[in-house]
């Protein structure tokens, strides 16, 4: 016995951090193994849409991209009402439809029949044939219907209220200000330009602040509504719309500060929509609006920025450019 050779396995010591720090690289390698399909989806479904929007924005017609709008707009409430019911607010869902539609279609009769200035207090009216419907007449007629619904339900006014509360706020907060895209297309000779700019400043300055924040946002911005967004996301957010005006200034026929401006504020609108869509998912208690869009989340989560942005271009555009076109 004393002469058989043993085999001894010598143990080296371990130091107290090693076992964490194996487990946390573990962690952290399985998390960005979960993190890495989302990427992906996220990529091939703004591979699909992209051009498919870029193309409707430059051959299609101001009616075509109403229509569009409008369904974009009907898939986004049918998400936020949802966001509602978690809430026990029930919207008014049939109506609220009809009349957003509505709104698309006012704001087509509006880009159709444009006024000009063609001399002091001379103004010509180019109506293509199309009567123009004041958008106050399309709210007003909402609020009658939502009148209406209240006294044929009959139900408590505590609850009626609440119902029609969340239904105004869909077509206030999703509906008309998204309506802009529709004026921004029916500017005469650059209204598909002008649009695709709008678009082109949302989408990069949302990648930017995307790969940005998740790289080295540190900062949190907002914790309360949205714990992942970072100050230094929100400076990239702004850095690639800037940079999409920088691009676009020659291409719009319009000076470098006005387009960088423009893109500006409109970033900043985009991000507060951003924001407010994540105050509504947060109060309802999800992640996403929808998930209808892979990699995305729903349809709200992905226009959440341009609801705003739109708005902020098609207004500044009217009131300080237009005359120079």
């Amino acid at each position: 016995m004393a002469g058989w050779p043993r085999s001894v396995r010598k143990f080296r010591p371990c130091s107290r951090n090693e076992l964490p720090q194996k487990q946390m690289t573990s962690a952290s390698s399985s998390s960005e193994a979960k993190a890495r399909p989302g990427t992906v989806a996220r990529v091939l479904t703004a591979a699909i849409l992209i051009p498919a929007v870029v193309a409707l924005a430059w051959w299609g017609s101001t009616a075509l991209v109403a229509t569009a709008g409008g369904i974009v707009a009907l898939l986004a409430l049918v998400e936020f009402f949802s966001l509602g019911s978690a809430l026990n607010l029930h919207a008014y869902r049939v109506w609220t439809g009809i009349c957003t539609l509505g709104i698309f279609v006012q704001q087509w009769m509006a880009s159709a029949a444009q006024t000009y200035e063609v001399g002091r207090n001379v103004r010509l009216t180019d109506s293509s044939g199309i009567p123009e419907v004041p958008l106050e007449l399309v709210l007003f007629v909402f609020l009658l219907g939502c009148a209406a619904i209240i006294f044929v339900s009959r139900r408590a006014l505590a609850e009626a209220l609440g119902d029609a509360g969340i239904s105004a706020a869909g077509l206030l907060f999703i509906a008309l200000p998204l309506s802009s895209v529709v004026r921004i297309h029916g500017v005469k000779s650059i209204g598909p330009k002008l649009l695709l700019f709008t678009l082109a400043l949302v989408w990069a300055g949302d990648t930017l602040g995307y790969f940005v924040g998740r790289s080295l946002g540190r900062i949190p911005m907002a914790p309360q509504l949205s714990p992942k967004k970072t100050w230094e996301g929100a400076a990239a957010n702004l850095l690639g719309s800037a940079i999409v005006g920088v691009a676009f200034y020659r291409w719009l026929n319009i000076d470098a500060f006005s387009a960088v401006l423009m893109a500006c504020l409109a970033n900043a609108a985009g991000q507060a929509g951003d924001l407010l869509e994540s105050a509504y998912k947060r109060g309802a208690g999800v992640k996403d609006s929808g998930t209808l869009l892979p990699g995305h989340g729903g349809v709200l989560d992905r226009i959440d920025a341009l609801i705003l942005a739109a708005p902020v271009v098609w207004y500044y555009f009217h009131f300080l450019l237009d005359s120079h076109f």
